[in-house]
């Protein structure tokens, strides 16, 4: 089933990347985007009637730009009537919180303006794998960021996943795909033998896509008798990110 946003590019005749164009998007919908210097917020929305003004972040990188008019245009969307001053944790965020928070609805739309389905889905079922090769080839199609693709990509499943993302201390997030069991949670701290370790401590960028043992990842029974692939990206911030897919079939399965 599509989104809305999904409809509306369909109904606007876009079905190409590089066709996303949300500033005319925007404006055919009652909305200027405008971009200048804000210090206490990534972006805001306010609108009367049938008119919005939206503000972007003019200093903010161009796929951070890009995600903010849609999230913007997901409150126009959803909530016309209220203005909205979005800080950097309420754009994107990864938090948990309720599904119909406002902020969490407004990403949704913007995923999926930016990231419709049925654009994404092809292309990746034809790239295979979902290693971090096809995460920038795809994000470089639609112009988003990395860690947007990633997890576009758990949702539309090239290969059951999860994505794990720690900084030098903790775990700070992780997310499955729908077909991986609830069962397998990743450990707190990345293991020694995972090249993680060398892309969060060291100077390597990526690692390779390599099989690892499964209890490297995973503090659960029996598996240091199963195997997965693993994959991992430094982010800008210094943390990593890393990929995990299932060699043992069997994990999927339980």
């Amino acid at each position: 089933m599509l989104s809305p946003a999904e409809r509306l590019l369909i109904e606007l005749g876009v079905d190409d990347p590089r066709e996303i164009d949300l500033d005319a998007i925007a404006w055919d919908a009652g909305a200027e985007v405008r971009y200048a210097p804000l210090d206490s917020c990534e972006a805001r929305i306010i609108g009367f009637s049938n008119r919005a003004i939206i503000t972007v972040k003019e200093s903010a990188i161009p796929t951070r730009k890009r995600f903010s008019v849609g999230h913007e245009l997901g409150h126009w969307k959803y909530h016309r009537g209220r203005s909205f001053v979005c800080r950097s944790d309420d754009i994107g965020g990864k938090r948990k919180s309720d599904p119909n928070d406002p902020e969490r609805i407004a990403d949704a739309y913007s995923a999926n303006l930016l990231m419709p389905t049925f654009m994404v889905r092809p292309r990746a079922r034809k790239l295979g794998r979902f290693t971090f090769e096809a995460v920038d080839q795809l994000r470089d199609e639609f112009q988003v960021s990395r860690e947007a693709m990633t997890s576009r990509l758990l949702d539309i499943e090239p290969e059951p996943a999860i994505v794990v993302r720690h900084s030098r201390e903790r775990r700070v997030w992780f997310r499955r795909s729908a077909s991986v069991p609830e069962q397998w949670f990743p450990r707190d701290e990345v293991d020694a033998a995972s090249n993680a370790m060398e892309v969060l401590f060291g100077a390597v960028q990526r690692s390779r896509r390599q099989i690892i043992g499964a209890d490297a990842w995973f503090d659960r029974r029996g598996s240091e008798d199963l195997e997965v692939y693993e994959q991992s990206q430094k982010l800008s911030s210094g943390d990593v990110m890393t990929i995990v897919t299932f060699k043992s079939t069997i994990m999927l399965g339980d």
